[in-house]
Protein backbone atom coordinates (compact mmCIF):
# COMPACT_ATOMS: atom_id res chain seq x y z
CA UNK A 1 0.00 0.00 0.00
CA UNK A 2 1.10 3.51 -0.76
CA UNK A 3 0.68 5.83 1.95
CA UNK A 4 0.77 9.23 1.54
CA UNK A 5 1.90 12.05 4.71
CA UNK A 6 0.40 15.88 4.21
CA UNK A 7 1.44 17.71 7.27
CA UNK A 8 -0.38 21.20 7.73
CA UNK A 9 1.19 24.74 7.88
CA UNK A 10 0.74 25.06 11.96
CA UNK A 11 2.26 21.76 12.36
CA UNK A 12 5.04 21.68 9.82
CA UNK A 13 8.01 21.49 12.35
CA UNK A 14 6.40 18.14 13.78
CA UNK A 15 6.78 16.86 10.00
CA UNK A 16 10.15 14.36 11.29
CA UNK A 17 8.50 13.32 13.97
CA UNK A 18 5.53 12.15 12.42
CA UNK A 19 7.12 10.66 9.93
CA UNK A 20 9.67 8.70 11.92
CA UNK A 21 6.49 7.24 13.45
CA UNK A 22 4.70 6.52 10.52
CA UNK A 23 7.57 4.56 9.09
CA UNK A 24 8.95 2.70 12.15
CA UNK A 25 5.25 1.06 11.91
CA UNK A 26 3.87 0.98 8.24
CA UNK A 27 7.19 -0.04 6.17
CA UNK A 28 7.75 -3.34 8.33
CA UNK A 29 3.92 -4.32 6.95
CA UNK A 30 5.11 -3.94 3.40
CA UNK A 31 3.88 -0.16 2.82
CA UNK A 32 5.95 2.67 1.27
CA UNK A 33 5.33 5.67 2.79
CA UNK A 34 5.51 9.17 0.49
CA UNK A 35 6.34 12.37 2.77
CA UNK A 36 4.56 15.04 0.93
CA UNK A 37 5.48 17.82 3.35
CA UNK A 38 5.62 20.37 4.94
CA UNK A 39 8.89 19.25 5.84
CA UNK A 40 9.78 22.34 7.88
CA UNK A 41 7.95 25.52 8.98
CA UNK A 42 10.26 27.36 6.52
CA UNK A 43 9.40 25.93 3.45
CA UNK A 44 8.26 27.90 0.88
CA UNK A 45 5.56 26.08 -0.24
CA UNK A 46 2.69 26.15 2.59
CA UNK A 47 -0.25 23.80 3.12
CA UNK A 48 -3.44 25.00 4.78
CA UNK A 49 -5.61 22.86 6.49
CA UNK A 50 -7.87 22.94 3.41
CA UNK A 51 -5.05 22.32 0.71
CA UNK A 52 -4.30 19.05 2.60
CA UNK A 53 -7.78 18.35 1.83
CA UNK A 54 -7.47 19.42 -1.73
CA UNK A 55 -4.14 17.17 -2.21
CA UNK A 56 -5.57 13.94 -0.47
CA UNK A 57 -8.29 14.06 -3.05
CA UNK A 58 -5.69 14.61 -5.99
CA UNK A 59 -3.71 11.52 -4.42
CA UNK A 60 -6.73 9.19 -3.49
CA UNK A 61 -8.81 9.94 -7.07
CA UNK A 62 -5.58 9.49 -8.91
CA UNK A 63 -4.42 6.25 -7.00
CA UNK A 64 -1.19 8.09 -6.65
CA UNK A 65 -1.80 6.51 -3.41
CA UNK A 66 -3.86 4.37 -1.68
CA UNK A 67 -4.17 5.61 2.24
CA UNK A 68 -3.53 9.36 3.27
CA UNK A 69 -2.49 10.45 6.98
CA UNK A 70 -2.83 14.15 7.44
CA UNK A 71 -3.39 16.35 10.11
CA UNK A 72 -3.55 19.88 12.10
CA UNK A 73 -3.51 21.43 15.39
CA UNK A 74 -7.11 19.66 16.34
CA UNK A 75 -7.36 17.47 13.28
CA UNK A 76 -10.80 18.95 12.41
CA UNK A 77 -10.22 21.20 9.89
CA UNK A 78 -8.01 18.53 7.93
CA UNK A 79 -11.07 16.31 8.13
CA UNK A 80 -13.71 18.29 6.92
CA UNK A 81 -11.76 19.24 3.62
CA UNK A 82 -10.61 15.87 3.04
CA UNK A 83 -14.17 14.46 3.28
CA UNK A 84 -15.26 17.54 1.11
CA UNK A 85 -13.49 15.58 -1.65
CA UNK A 86 -15.11 12.83 -3.62
CA UNK A 87 -14.06 9.26 -2.86
CA UNK A 88 -11.80 10.10 0.43
CA UNK A 89 -13.65 8.49 3.58
CA UNK A 90 -11.50 10.69 6.79
CA UNK A 91 -11.89 9.89 9.82
CA UNK A 92 -10.09 12.02 12.94
CA UNK A 93 -8.06 9.65 15.22
CA UNK A 94 -6.73 10.48 18.30
CA UNK A 95 -6.14 7.90 20.02
CA UNK A 96 -5.48 3.71 19.06
CA UNK A 97 -9.35 2.77 19.90
CA UNK A 98 -10.33 5.26 17.11
CA UNK A 99 -7.83 3.59 14.73
CA UNK A 100 -8.69 0.33 15.57
CA UNK A 101 -12.23 1.15 15.65
CA UNK A 102 -12.08 3.16 11.86
CA UNK A 103 -9.85 0.60 10.55
CA UNK A 104 -12.35 -2.05 11.33
CA UNK A 105 -16.02 0.09 10.94
CA UNK A 106 -15.32 2.25 8.43
CA UNK A 107 -12.57 0.87 6.25
CA UNK A 108 -11.64 4.61 5.07
CA UNK A 109 -8.48 5.65 3.27
CA UNK A 110 -7.60 8.68 5.16
CA UNK A 111 -6.83 9.83 8.51
CA UNK A 112 -6.65 13.34 10.31
CA UNK A 113 -4.74 13.83 13.78
CA UNK A 114 -4.24 16.71 16.16
CA UNK A 115 -0.56 17.07 16.22
CA UNK A 116 -1.33 20.43 18.97
CA UNK A 117 -4.09 19.72 20.98
CA UNK A 118 -2.88 17.03 23.09
CA UNK A 119 0.48 16.57 22.09
CA UNK A 120 2.52 15.92 24.73
CA UNK A 121 5.06 13.88 26.58
CA UNK A 122 5.61 10.56 24.65
CA UNK A 123 3.19 12.10 21.54
CA UNK A 124 5.22 9.91 19.19
CA UNK A 125 4.28 6.60 20.80
CA UNK A 126 0.55 7.13 20.61
CA UNK A 127 1.40 7.71 17.12
CA UNK A 128 2.85 4.72 16.64
CA UNK A 129 0.18 2.77 18.51
CA UNK A 130 -2.42 4.75 15.97
CA UNK A 131 -0.98 3.58 13.21
CA UNK A 132 0.00 0.14 14.42
CA UNK A 133 -3.75 -0.20 14.77
CA UNK A 134 -4.80 0.94 11.35
CA UNK A 135 -2.06 -1.07 9.55
CA UNK A 136 -1.61 -4.32 11.55
CA UNK A 137 -5.27 -5.86 10.26
CA UNK A 138 -7.51 -6.59 6.96
CA UNK A 139 -9.64 -3.24 7.03
CA UNK A 140 -13.77 -3.73 7.34
CA UNK A 141 -13.74 -6.75 9.11
CA UNK A 142 -15.96 -5.12 11.36
CA UNK A 143 -16.30 -4.87 15.02
CA UNK A 144 -18.01 -6.25 16.67
CA UNK A 145 -17.82 -9.39 13.92
CA UNK A 146 -21.28 -10.24 13.86
CA UNK A 147 -21.67 -6.96 12.30
CA UNK A 148 -19.68 -7.13 10.19
CA UNK A 149 -21.79 -7.64 6.99
CA UNK A 150 -24.15 -4.71 8.00
CA UNK A 151 -21.27 -2.16 8.29
CA UNK A 152 -20.15 -3.32 4.69
CA UNK A 153 -23.51 -2.52 3.35
CA UNK A 154 -23.34 0.88 4.60
CA UNK A 155 -20.00 1.53 3.18
CA UNK A 156 -21.27 1.08 0.09
CA UNK A 157 -24.75 3.32 0.89
CA UNK A 158 -22.50 6.09 2.31
CA UNK A 159 -19.90 5.48 -1.51
CA UNK A 160 -23.28 5.54 -2.97
CA UNK A 161 -24.38 8.89 -1.55
CA UNK A 162 -21.05 10.53 -1.54
CA UNK A 163 -20.80 9.59 -5.67
CA UNK A 164 -24.38 11.15 -6.16
CA UNK A 165 -23.34 14.31 -4.26
CA UNK A 166 -19.95 15.21 -5.29
CA UNK A 167 -18.35 15.72 -9.01
CA UNK A 168 -15.29 13.54 -10.25
CA UNK A 169 -12.15 14.63 -9.18
CA UNK A 170 -11.11 16.38 -12.52
CA UNK A 171 -13.93 18.38 -12.79
CA UNK A 172 -13.12 19.38 -9.08
CA UNK A 173 -9.83 20.56 -10.38
CA UNK A 174 -11.11 22.75 -13.15
CA UNK A 175 -13.60 24.04 -11.03
CA UNK A 176 -11.82 24.71 -7.56
CA UNK A 177 -9.42 28.47 -7.24
CA UNK A 178 -6.68 27.72 -9.71
CA UNK A 179 -4.01 29.79 -7.34
CA UNK A 180 -5.63 27.14 -4.74
CA UNK A 181 -4.84 24.49 -6.87
CA UNK A 182 -1.37 25.53 -7.20
CA UNK A 183 -0.29 25.91 -3.92
CA UNK A 184 -1.41 22.86 -3.07
CA UNK A 185 0.61 20.72 -5.28
CA UNK A 186 4.23 23.25 -5.15
CA UNK A 187 5.94 21.21 -2.49
CA UNK A 188 8.91 20.05 -3.01
CA UNK A 189 8.14 16.55 -3.82
CA UNK A 190 4.67 16.56 -5.22
CA UNK A 191 6.24 16.18 -9.08
CA UNK A 192 8.84 13.76 -8.07
CA UNK A 193 6.42 10.76 -6.25
CA UNK A 194 3.14 12.05 -8.03
CA UNK A 195 3.75 11.50 -11.72
CA UNK A 196 5.84 8.54 -10.80
CA UNK A 197 2.81 7.09 -8.99
CA UNK A 198 -0.24 8.86 -10.19
CA UNK A 199 -2.99 6.08 -12.57
CA UNK A 200 -5.36 8.86 -13.59
CA UNK A 201 -3.40 10.22 -16.95
CA UNK A 202 -6.02 13.10 -17.59
CA UNK A 203 -5.88 14.25 -13.87
CA UNK A 204 -1.88 14.15 -14.26
CA UNK A 205 -2.25 15.77 -17.29
CA UNK A 206 -4.34 18.51 -16.20
CA UNK A 207 -1.51 19.18 -13.27
CA UNK A 208 1.07 19.20 -15.91
CA UNK A 209 -0.63 21.92 -17.74
CA UNK A 210 -0.96 24.23 -14.29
Amino acid sequence: MKIALITENSQAAKNGIIHDALTTVAEPFGHDVFNYGMYTAEDSASLTYVMNGLLAGILLNSKAADFVVTGCGTGMGSMLACNSMPGVFCGLVIDPTDAFLFNQINAGNAISMPYAKGFGWAAELNLQDCYRKLFENEAGAGYPRERAEVMKKNRGILADLKGAACHDMLTVLKNVDQDLLRAAIAGERFAEYFYANSQDEAISDYLRNL
